[in-house]
């Protein structure tokens, strides 16, 4: 395979606005080596996994951490999630109640992750990764943070769309990165894509040469919670990285899909908002669905009128995880 040169990406080859912002993307990306530089505030006596990424935006993060700490759970581990709870107000560290605290509070994603295990937020990760440190489990998965060096980890999980990729290979604002793919997975000990096997095999053909690190592979999967899906006239709305994801999964499952409205990634779900959508499903005589992570930000007076469709990371091969989760002792 033949290597490709910093502007011969084959993927998403750096356009005329990309290469005149390049400057900026280095200047981006030589203040986060420099952040990355620092040593770590925090060493927790248990083992620290970190699931991090290289592009700003969404790559799977959420499910994997929720694969992963399922994973730990049936091995008979009692793990604790770590999150700075992006897009909640609180400044923590708090461990995230399901029941009472709102996304607003403690980020959307927490509050997701806060079904399966115990998660504790904090704008300052090391207070996070103490809190959960006293709480007693055993392993601490840290949600997002790379490119942060605030607790040391043991292990480093970095995860690509693999439909994405890295993009044009340049750091924002030029590209989608926060950092140089090289330098990014050089302190990674595995790289996990998910994505259909086709964008598997693309992945592999754009950026399969930069890899020097175990590659694992998986796909998102709609939950199977007796819906009946097929045929089901919807109104579909969704707030994450890549929304057209989303529909693409609502198309498989034989919804017919009259409408689809793309979010800001965690963008608030006002009352405002939320009963335009309501009044335009009805017109439509469709029915609201969106994702469980823009779910937990509905305001309660809407809850109850919107489906959910919950997905889970399914892996190819659990194998190159559980040889590096067996070398920390897990």
């Amino acid at each position: 395979m033949r290597a490709f040169s910093f502007w011969d990406r084959p993927a998403d080859h750096p356009g005329l606005r990309a290469r005149a912002l390049s400057p900026l993307g280095w200047l981006y990306a030589t203040a986060t080596a420099r952040r990355i530089a620092r040593p770590p505030e925090f060493k927790t006596p248990q083992p620290v996994i970190c699931v991090g990424n290289l592009n700003a935006g969404g790559t799977g993060k959420t499910p994997t951490v929720i694969a992963l700490l399922q994973h730990l759970q049936a091995r008979g581990r009692d793990p604790a999630v770590i999150s700075r709870g992006h897009g909640g107000s609180l400044e923590g560290p708090v461990e995230v109640d399901e029941r009472n605290h709102r996304a607003d509070e403690v980020g959307d994603e927490p509050l997701l992750i806060s079904a399966f295990t115990r998660v504790w937020v904090a704008k300052d990760r090391a207070a996070a990764a103490k809190a959960a440190s006293a709480s007693g489990a055993d392993v601490i998965i840290m949600d997002d943070g790379h490119q942060n060096p605030a607790v040391a980890r043991d292990l480093a999980f970095v995860v690509v769309d693999a439909v994405k990729g890295f993009g044009n290979g340049l750091c924002l604002p030029a590209g989608p990165l926060r950092e140089p793919v090289a330098i990014g997975l050089s302190r990674a000990d595995l790289l996990l894509s998910i994505g259909p096997k086709p964008a598997q095999a693309q992945f592999e053909m754009n950026w399969g040469d930069m890899v020097a690190v175990p590659h694992a592979r998986g796909h998102l999967a709609p939950l199977k919670t007796g819906m009946e899906w097929d045929g089901l006239r919807a109104l579909a709305f969704a707030g994450i990285g890549h929304p057209e994801k989303f529909f693409a999964t609502l198309r498989d499952l034989g919804v017919e899909l009259v409408r689809s409205e793309a979010l800001e990634d965690h963008q608030p779900l006002t009352s405002s908002l939320m009963t335009r959508l309501e009044n335009e499903a009805m017109l439509l005589g469709a029915q609201l669905v969106t994702t469980e992570k823009d779910a937990v930000r509905l305001q309660s007076e809407f809850r109850k009128k919107v489906l959910t469709v919950p997905v889970r990371l399914e892996l190819d091969d659990w194998s190159a995880i559980d040889a590096l989760l067996k070398k920390i002792g897990l």
